[in-house]
């Protein structure tokens, strides 16, 4: 069951400054972090992932949706690959990309290699959809520094998303 993405009012988007900081000369975003959480319930169990796109700063979009069953590792992955989606919409060049899963991080890094066969097809599809960028930076932040992909996940979890 998979709910619909959560989004902030077009007037709560990004303050026009933040926007700007953030923005190429064709209008386009440049700069944008994607803040990106999976949970589930048991492992694997109900499963949910949690997106925060972030402008210069400021949240532009939210998304927090249930994904059916699945383990803790796959709801990361899933969440990495719809952040993926959310900034390719926005036209974005650089993507820094923010998780609290160390295992998806060093995979994404080459220092783990992807042995899972679940998981396999999920780095696939990301780091083919992580080529789309002038550039992608990946980097571990610890869970608290990811609160709000966190909370937007167990919200989809406990079905209020």
């Amino acid at each position: 069951m998979t709910g619909r993405p959560r989004r902030r009012p077009s007037g709560a988007r990004a303050s026009s400054a933040a926007r700007r900081a953030a923005s190429d000369a064709r209008g386009r975003l440049s700069d944008v972090t994607i803040c990106i959480d999976g949970a589930s319930r048991g492992n694997p169990g109900q499963a949910a992932i949690g997106v925060v796109v972030l402008a210069g700063g400021e949240p532009v979009c939210e998304v927090a949706e249930r994904i059916g069953v699945a383990t803790n590792n796959v709801a990361e992955y899933r969440a990495l690959l719809r952040g993926l989606d959310e900034v390719s919409a926005l036209g974005a060049s650089m993507l820094h990309v923010q998780s609290d899963s160390e295992l998806l991080v060093r995979q994404l890094l080459g220092e783990y290699k992807v042995r899972n066969e679940t998981l396999l097809p999920l780095y696939r599809e990301a780091v083919s959809k992580m080529r789309r960028f002038d550039r992608v930076h990946v980097f571990h932040v610890p869970r608290a520094r990811n609160a709000a992909a966190d909370a937007l996940a167990n919200r989809a979890l406990d079905g209020e998303a």
